[in-house]
């Protein structure tokens, strides 16, 4: 669709029509160091909303809240959403609910708002009480920002982040019948990243009128092919959230699915949650390559889903790849690993368009084309499996031992 426009390291959702956004520093780390730890995405008027988290079995409080608000109210009436990066409120107990629920309640009352219309996020270390003074005194303060117009979407970009290298913004404006709609979103995710809906937060908001179920649909449509599409080190976290939230500010609905608004307006979310997928994974913690696995010729989805996880998770592929060693036997034995139904005889494996193997046969003449595609900071392996139509495209990183230094400690 040419008349869709994408914007890059945008203002994220403060160029959504009905939303304001800000972001403060509260010292949520207790490191004194000023940086920017809470943000805050509000609305004058009740949003519609959707989300989708974690599938880990140890969820962090604020997870659990917002599950449990988006059900008890059907996805309407949400205000704001509040986040903080540098502590995850999870595996805090019952304490921890009641620090997610007075966090709420604290934003609810500085933008004058019901109970039971802020969603929650938080995000960083596990295992920790949240500095709940210095959070209370944050949250009216980004609350001022915000309700007064003095804020801004970078700030709240920027907020989110704990060992990403940069914030993860997109704008998608899309016509339609002579009029210019919105989807735009932010992010934030580094390390801890296999969701499987990483640690990664995402915020989406639209101009258009959505009811809630629409807005999970889009989700549920969208999100497995971008943020349950990467991989960087295998982890899944116990805060993993997408929000999505609807202002209406436009003034047209979207009432239902198949005619061509609603084609455009899924085709602006694929966009947006793609980008910011792409973003995180291109932000892994301390590693120095994407690689794009486009697994082809399986007997359904589900067994190139296998392969691809099975790969992009190896510790030996991984490293390979850091080691700019085209060992393309590793991806062959992660293949038959998989589970995945296939006969090996037939098997292709080719970095970019160069091959590796085809039908099962080595071909060693083209070692220095693969050395020299595998020191590319981006390159592709494209693996046929002969065994059906099934296909899946994931982004995975190679592992440094930069990465183990990086995450020994605090």
């Amino acid at each position: 669709m040419n008349d869709i426009k994408i914007e890059e390291d945008s203002a994220g959702l403060s160029d959504v029509p009905g939303f304001v956004s800000a972001g403060v520093a509260c010292d949520v780390r207790g490191t004194g160091d000023g940086r920017l730890d809470l943000a805050l995405i509000a609305s004058k008027e009740p949003c519609a909303a959707a989300g989708v988290f974690t599938r880990n079995v140890v969820k962090a409080a604020p997870v659990l809240l917002c599950a449990e608000l988006l059900e008890r109210g059907g996805g309407d009436g949400i205000r704001a959403i509040l986040a903080n990066s540098g502590n995850a409120n999870a595996c805090t107990g019952p304490a921890g609910m009641a620090d997610a629920k007075e966090m709420a309640r604290l934003t609810e009352k500085a933008i004058g708002a019901p109970p039971g219309s802020v969603l929650v996020c938080s995000t960083g270390r596990i295992g920790r009480p949240l500095p709940m003074e210095r959070i209370e005194n944050g949250i009216r303060a980004v609350a001022l920002q915000a309700t007064e117009g003095a804020g801004s979407g970078n700030d709240a970009s920027r907020a989110i982040l704990t060992s990403d290298t940069r914030p993860k913004t997109v704008t998608v404006r899309f016509e339609y019948e002579g009029r210019v709609f919105t989807v735009a979103g932010m992010a934030k995710g580094a390390g801890m990243i296999e969701p499987n809906m990483a640690t990664m937060l995402a915020f989406l908001g639209t101009d258009l009128k959505v009811p809630a179920t629409l807005l999970r649909d889009a989700l549920d449509r969208t999100v497995p092919g971008s943020y349950n599409a990467i991989t960087v080190d295998g982890d899944m976290s116990t805060n993993d959230t997408v929000l999505f939230l609807s202002s209406g500010k436009s003034g047209v609905s979207l009432s239902g699915t198949g005619d061509e608004l609603h084609r455009r307006f899924l085709e602006a979310v694929r966009l947006v949650n793609e980008r910011l997928a792409e973003k995180i994974v291109s932000d892994g913690e301390k590693i120095t390559k994407v690689v794009e696995l486009q697994i082809t010729g399986a007997p359904n989805e589900k067994e190139a889903e296998k392969v691809a996880r099975e790969i992009g998770n190896s510790l030996l592929v991984k490293s390979s790849w850091y080691g700019e060693d085209p060992n393309w036997g590793r991806l062959a034995s992660s293949a038959g690993a998989s589970g995945a139904v296939f006969d090996p005889d037939a098997l292709d494996i080719f970095y970019n368009d160069v091959p590796a193997l085809q039908g099962g046969d080595p071909c060693p003449d083209n070692v220095a084309a693969w050395k020299a595609i595998v020191r590319e900071k981006r390159f592709t392996i494209r693996i046929n499996l002969h065994a059906g139509e099934g296909t899946f495209r994931m982004l995975a990183t190679d592992l440094s031992e930069a990465y183990v230094a990086f995450n020994r400690t605090e």
